[in-house]
């Protein structure tokens, strides 16, 4: 398993977090999906998770990845 940092743009409130963390989550491979609001982290967790995948899956919830 590996642990993979992105910063995600756009995110305000605890709801972002949530759509972020799900939309992530919710890809192959994805054990964990953890967002910090404040400085926009998000951390990936899991097994042959590319990053184009997880572009996408931020993409979908509504934001970007920096």
């Amino acid at each position: 398993m590996t642990e993979t940092s992105y910063t995600v743009a756009g995110m305000t409130c605890g709801h972002c977090v949530s759509a972020v963390q799900a939309e992530v989550g919710a890809l192959d491979g994805v054990e964990s999906a953890v967002v910090e609001l404040d400085s926009g982290r998000l951390v990936v967790s899991g097994t042959d998770v590319p990053a184009d995948a997880v572009r996408a899956a931020v993409a979908e919830a509504g934001y970007s990845l920096v």
